[in-house]
This record gives C-alpha cells, sequence and structure tokens, in this order.
C-alpha cells in the first residue's frame, strides 16, 4: 500500500498568491490610507473647516470694520461712547437703565 502526500503543486500556488494579492490591494483601496472611506472621512472634515473659516473671516470682518470706526482717521463718535460706557460702567444723569 502506498500513500500518498497532499502537496500543493505549482499549478494552486500561484493562483492562490494572485487571490492574496487582489485580497490585499482590494482592502487597501477602500480602508487604507488613500481610500474610499479615508476620502469620505476628508471630505467631511473639509466641510467642517470650511464652515469654520467662514466663521471666523466673518468675525475678522467684523473687528476690522470696528478698528477701522475707533481709528483716528475715522472716528464713529457712537461706538466710542458705546465702548467707553461697557469699559467704565457709567451712564448719564438723563438715561434710563435697563438691565
Amino acid at each position: 500500500m502506498s500513500t500518498r502526500r497532499l502537496t500543493p503543486g505549482p499549478g494552486l500556488i500561484l493562483p492562490i498568491g494572485l487571490l492574496g494579492f487582489a485580497l490585499y490591494f482590494t482592502f487597501a483601496a477602500v480602508q487604507g490610507e488613500y481610500g474610499v472611506l479615508r476620502g469620505v472621512e476628508l471630505e467631511a472634515e473639509r466641510q467642517v473647516l470650511e464652515a469654520e473659516l467662514a466663521l471666523l473671516t466673518e468675525e475678522v470682518e467684523r473687528m476690522t470694520d470696528r478698528t477701522k470706526r475707533l481709528s483716528d482717521d475715522f472716528l464713529d463718535l457712537d461706538l466710542l461712547d458705546e465702548r467707553a460706557r461697557a469699559v467704565l460702567g457709567v451712564a448719564r444723569t438723563d438715561e434710563i437703565i435697563v438691565e
């Protein structure tokens, strides 16, 4: 009686190796550092950062306007009066203060 050993021949190693490479590259294309899911995450992060940029740009414009209105070249007396009252905590005698 002869016993046969089951060893993979050269005809079976190549397809298994190619299947392994295909599975690896498929996984890398979906979940890798430059994969599809990472692209979705980056797009969501981009939208959040654009919204934050819009808010910061608006705040910078507001602060630039206020700085201009309080500069020596262009003095807005109403804004100066408002800031002085807020900082000093004073009011005129003919004003009614509502808190």
